[in-house]
């Protein structure tokens, strides 16, 4: 090895720390109990948060709409922590600190939003209310961005190259699993809006949720030592020079467009999926927050199914399932768009469930597919990146679908209308981004990588463990 380079060395030693490695099963599926405090989290913010304000204390959606999506324009931070996770260790471990570092300042700012709904609920135009708010957004957002890349390159670093796409899609599939969950559990410890009830969720939050943040993850990185990830980061270069060669492949621009559009659109109904069941459908709270579990729930069960039917493919081969996702996706918003003119419960049901199960099908082949299009020594700036891309397109996602939301309401005077003709917005998103991924050359970025050594991947000789 005299006569190669730093860089070749690098790769090759790492390509050979990653081929080395088993798929261990459990350890997988310990990781994967971080997503419990995520889920939390998330549904206390996104959803149960995100109804009192719009529809107990009538504020609107647009503002409640910007100010969620407000971590999202920090997204950047995810991309520095994720490179930076390459190559600056902390106590001799690349993921482990900053993903603790990053949880603390998310625990850390939960009580804010308790003491500022504290004070929005007496007076909606409450100047410190206010401030709360945004300084509970703003920690929120940096936490979560600190810590998301490198948690899911610890994800990826923990399996072998044919099981990095099958490890992101179990962690990812724990969260989808436990919103469902979470959702209806606070639904029903929340029936009625209290500020009491508020406050008895965010501790639950930050008491399960800062215990499963912590054993997810502990143990499972061993420190950087002389050869391996250590001499492999020792010659990897600085973030600048990182983020300007990913951004110069045609490749990865094209799968950050495919990803961009598709978030958009499968995300803008969240700020107003329980506003349209309240306002068009004239259901209550604790029904509202289970509109969430009717997809989430289906698909959690196809995301289950895809580990088990498609366990053996390579993360190479999943273009094509995650297409067929984006098409039966956007038939259950098609779905929800004539239940909204029709105010038909059943049919909105129906649509979530469509919707449910084209999203499954999509996740498992995104979530695959991110894995391909990631290099072993810049696998924190590369999930970084697509960690960047996804947040900024959710936040843009639900800000402009409360933004919409108003407007039309504003146009229409229906509710029905305004709500449908959103749903029908985010089909024709859906089916753009399918066509966009047809353009991603996913192929030749896993050849020229190494991850393939010929034209195709071949199905069959994966097994689970």
């Amino acid at each position: 090895m005299a006569g190669e380079s730093p860089a070749a060395v690098s790769t090759q030693e790492a390509a050979g720390q990653s081929g080395a490695t088993r798929f261990n099963v459990w350890q997988t599926l310990r990781l994967s109990t971080f997503q419990i405090g995520s889920a939390m989290g998330d549904i206390l913010v996104g959803s149960v948060w995100n109804r009192i304000v719009i529809s107990d204390l009538g504020v609107s959606a647009t503002i409640v709409g910007l100010l969620t999506a407000l971590r999202y324009l920090l997204s950047p931070l995810a991309l520095w922590a994720g490179a930076r996770s390459d190559t600056r260790p902390i106590g001799g471990l690349h993921r482990t600190p900053y993903i603790w570092i990053g949880r603390s300042m998310y625990l850390a700012a939960l009580p804010l939003l308790g003491f500022s709904l504290a004070r929005l609920s007496s007076n909606t135009a409450d100047v410190v209310g206010w401030a709360l708010a945004v300084a509970f957004f703003l920690l929120y957002g940096i936490g979560t961005l600190l810590s998301g890349a490198p948690f899911l390159s610890l994800v990826r670093d923990s399996a072998p190259k044919e099981k990095q796409g099958l490890a992101i899609s179990m962690a990812e599939t724990a969260l989808i699993t436990f919103f469902p969950f979470v959702a209806v559990g606070f639904g029903r410890l929340l029936e009625n809006y209290t500020l009491a009830a508020f406050w008895r969720l965010v501790l639950l939050t930050v008491g399960v949720g800062g215990f499963f943040w912590f054993f997810a993850v502990v143990g499972v990185e061993k420190k950087a030592g002389v050869s391996g990830r250590g001499l492999a980061q020792a010659h990897s270069p600085d973030f600048k020079a990182t983020f300007q060669k990913i951004v110069a492949d045609r490749r990865t621009r094209r799968f950050f467009a495919f990803l961009a559009v598709g978030t958009v659109a499968a995300w803008a109904q969240e700020a107003i999926l329980e506003p349209f069941g309240a306002e068009a459908l004239a259901l209550p709270q604790s029904e509202t927050t289970r509109m969430n579990a009717y997809w989430q729930g289906m698909t959690v069960l196809v995301l289950i199914l895809g580990a088990v039917v498609w366990r053996r493919r390579r993360p190479e081969q999943q273009p094509r399932l995650a297409k067929i996702g984006l098409g039966i996706m956007a038939a259950g918003m098609i779905t929800l768009a004539l239940a909204a003119l029709g105010a038909q419960l059943r049919l909105v049901q129906l649509g979530l469930v469509i919707f449910g199960a084209g999203f499954g099908l999509y996740t498992f082949g995104a979530l695959s597919l991110m894995a391909v299009m990631t290099t072993d020594q810049e696998a924190g700036a590369y999930l970084g990146l697509w960690s960047v891309c996804i947040l900024v397109s959710r936040g843009a996602g639900i800000a402009l679908g409360g933004l919409a939301r108003d407007q039309l309401l504003a146009l229409t005077g229906s509710a029905g209308l305004a709500y449908g003709a959103i749903f029908v917005l985010e089909a024709v998103g859906l089916v753009a981004a399918a066509l966009l991924l047809s353009q991603a050359d996913i192929l030749s970025f896993a050849r020229d990588t190494g991850r393939l050594a010929g034209e195709e991947p071949a199905a069959g000789g994966l097994d689970l463990v």
